[in-house]
């Protein structure tokens, strides 16, 4: 079974590292994703731009209308997720719990209920 990791950043808590906690947390990331990349575990990992540099798109009479944001109020936002195949949902909460970020924000585990099919 498949599962979607979303990991939350928070700018502030981010900024209040210093150089050398921001490289060991990055480090400590990095050791868990190759981890669970050889074990087959961990199929894609992916980091995100902030709120800052993200788009909204909506479709209004059949044109789009691409907007800056999310606009949130939340000091949290989406900063990046993994894809995992495990065998049971109790296993993806232990890799969520694993990750070394979720020590600071928040990882939600998401079932992934089909894919697409598309040949890549």
């Amino acid at each position: 079974m498949k599962y979607m990791a979303i990991i939350y950043g928070n700018k502030a808590l981010w900024q209040s590292f210093t150089g050398e906690q921001a490289a060991e947390a990055i480090a400590a990331q990095d050791a868990f994703n190759q981890r669970y990349a050889q074990s087959g575990e961990l199929l894609a990992a992916y980091g995100l731009g902030d709120e800052l540099t993200a788009r909204t798109v909506r479709v209004r009479d059949g044109a789009p209308a691409v907007t800056d944001g999310p606009y949130i109020e939340a000091k949290e936002f989406v900063s990046s997720f993994c894809l995992f195949d495990c065998e049971s949902e109790e296993r993806a909460l232990q890799l969520a719990s694993e990750m070394p970020f979720a020590s600071y924000n928040a990882v939600e585990v998401w079932p992934v209920l089909h894919e697409a099919g598309l040949e890549m």
